[in-house]
């Protein structure tokens, strides 16, 4: 005799034929049985080690071909897998098999997740779902998915595209807006970027998709506001993790080195910026807060009360004036005199730096205003030569292929240690020259909480990253006037991979 009956009902599973079960709770509405659809594979699981007799109708899954890849990639070690994997890939693979083909993948930028996907999808031989926090990357996939499943057309869900197929690439956005209605269509989910769906509206995803097969790939999951500790629940947890240093020393990424410039702001800079964030530290002690305060409650104070306001606005402007001295600039300029002929990215926190350094040195600048098919041909003249330099604010952080470079300069940037990762990830693909090392420059104003800011996101890299820093004593620009002052001095530090 049949005990329970399971469907799937707009991103919930209703049970039929029990009175109690985990994960669920009564619905009063109906007087049965529901759980969000997030825990079916934990219900079926509970049913079958309690021996109790189920019909299962959840999973109205896409029909699909056999799925396997019939190209090859490039790499070694492949373990007669075709496409071949390195040895760490094929490890990340099986750990995450033996997690019932659950948890979450963490690897730097370049070191091939998106094949570790193609290789999930064949595993599971099932309806996949990959969701890409961006247009690009539904782009990028929707080639690699192409070369090596060529006997399934690819789906796209996004960007104004909707066409659902057995494997189908879908944007964080338009998988939150359909979610309910394709909760049941796919046996794996891939998440891509997969930090983005730890957002409160973005973890819908998970919870109304009662996909029992789920790979989430990033290069760093962490997030400043914490969430990703509800990662294990709606994806499962870190199953396997390297850091670039290891890839490095097996000469899979490039090794690395990262040099902190410190440069004095101009006269009138530290004035303006003394000004604001003495004005800042006052409010705060008007308040009665003791100094430093979380600035997410500062915020939230704001809002209703006026001198928290002010200390606000104060603070941001101090901030603004630090993060985009005009002392970075000389600097900059001497750093590219240096690097002549180096594939560069510059990186800065605020539009109106970008296109302060594109005017000033000529160079090509994308922002998240440049049109898609600029911003490809911009790429492709930094992957051709035709261009040595490019600057941006954020859009290349993630979510944009971006072609090889051996120098990133970073202007200015957040404390945000997701950002900084990224921001290294775009300069360790490797280099025809095995023994050459990629490097990434900060420049940073002396004297001001940019310090700071440097130091929290660098605690991203972990210690064993900072064991080889040296300090190199070199000269402090002063760039009030046209010479550099011989009793200045600059600190550079240096941190090797």
């Amino acid at each position: 005799m049949l005990n329970a009956r399971l469907t799937y009902d707009n991103g919930t599973i209703l049970i039929k034929g029990l009175a109690h079960i985990p994960f669920a709770s009564t619905d009063p509405r109906t007087n049965l049985l529901r759980a969000p659809a997030l825990y079916y594979a934990n219900i079926i699981e509970f049913l079958k080690q309690s021996s109790i007799e189920y019909v299962d109708h959840v999973l109205d899954l896409i029909p699909s071909p056999h799925l396997t890849t019939t190209n090859n990639i490039n790499n070694n070690n492949n373990h007669n897998s075709n496409p071949p994997l390195r040895t760490y890939q094929h490890k990340a693979l099986s750990k995450w098999t033996k997690a019932g083909m659950r948890g979450c993948i963490v690897l730097p930028t370049g070191s091939g997740k998106t094949i570790i996907g193609v290789k999930a999808i064949e595993a599971v031989n099932s309806a996949s779902l990959i969701v890409v926090p961006t247009l690009d990357l539904m782009d990028q996939w929707a080639s690699v998915l192409r070369k090596y499943f060529t006997n399934v057309k690819i789906g796209n869900l996004g960007g104004g595209l909707d066409d659902i197929e057995a494997i189908t690439i879908s944007t964080y956005d338009s998988a939150y807006i359909r979610a309910s209605s394709l909760g049941n269509k796919f046996s794996l989910i891939i998440f891509d970027e997969v930090h983005h769906l730890a957002a409160p509206g973005y973890r819908s995803i998970a919870e109304l998709m009662a996909s029992p097969y789920r790979l989430g790939l990033t290069a760093t999951i962490e997030r400043e506001d914490g969430m990703h500790m509800e990662l294990p629940k709606l994806v499962g947890g870190i199953v396997f993790t390297m850091s670039p240093n290891e890839l490095a020393e097996k000469k899979h990424l490039a090794h690395y080195e990262i040099e902190r410039r410190r440069v004095e702001m101009l006269p009138d800079e530290i004035i303006q910026y003394r000004k604001n964030f003495e004005k800042y530290q006052y409010s705060l002690r008007r308040l009665g807060f003791r100094f430093p305060i979380r600035f997410e409650k500062l915020i939230m104070i704001s809002a209703k009360n006026k001198i928290a306001r002010e200390a606000l606005l104060a603070r941001n402007k101090a901030m603004e004036i630090a993060l985009n001295s005009r002392s970075k600039i000389e600097e900059l300029r001497e750093i590219l005199a240096e690097n002549k002929g180096i594939k560069t990215i510059i990186f800065t926190q605020h539009n109106s730096l970008v296109y302060q350094v594109s005017n000033t040195f000529l160079i090509p600048f994308i922002t998240y205003k440049t049109g898609k098919e600029e911003r490809q041909e911009f790429l492709k003249g930094f992957r051709e030569g035709r261009y040595n330099a490019v600057v941006t604010s954020k859009v290349l952080d993630e979510g944009v292929d971006v072609p090889d470079a051996e120098l990133g300069i970073i202007l200015s940037g957040t404390g945000s240690g997701r950002e900084f990762i990224q921001r290294l990830g775009r300069l360790l693909r490797p280099k025809t020259d095995v023994k050459k090392k990629a490097k990434l420059i900060e420049i940073i104003s002396a004297d001001t909480r940019e310090i700071g800011t440097s130091a929290k996101r660098k605690k991203a890299l972990g210690s064993e990253d900072m064991t080889n820093s040296t300090e190199v004593e070199e000269h402090d620009l002063d760039r009030s006037s046209d010479h550099i002052s011989d009793n200045q001095s600059k600190t550079i530090d240096i941190a090797s991979s």
